[in-house]
């Protein structure tokens, strides 16, 4: 299963969500942002690539929704309400992304 977290500039929640998933049997994990200068940037292939696509916040949702709307036809967007309050890694970011990606998805 192809996994894409999404965030605005792909440094702290969405290279953890990479970092944490990518652990998982059976799951590809990448990490990316919706700004232009994020590490990782937002693309159609990316958006391809995904079986579903997590994003951090309701804005990221937007953004995606909006530039990628005929791609995302049949693909799973959901939005996990992380705010961006948390360095990479940070335990309590790993404990909400293990608690939050569940409810969507098996593992």
């Amino acid at each position: 299963m192809n996994l894409l977290f999404v965030c605005s500039e792909n440094r702290l929640r969405s290279p953890t969500a990479e970092e944490v998933f990518s652990e998982y049997d059976g799951v590809n994990a990448i990490g990316c942002g919706t700004n232009l200068d994020a590490e990782t940037p937002l693309s159609g292939d990316l958006i391809e690539w995904a079986d579903v696509i997590f994003v951090m916040e309701k804005s990221h949702k937007n953004k995606v929704s909006k530039k990628y709307k005929e791609l995302l036809q049949g693909k799973k967007l959901a939005c996990l309400d992380i705010p961006d309050n948390y360095d990479r890694m940070q335990p309590e970011l790993v404990r909400l992304l293990k608690n939050k990606v569940p409810r969507y998805i098996r593992l």
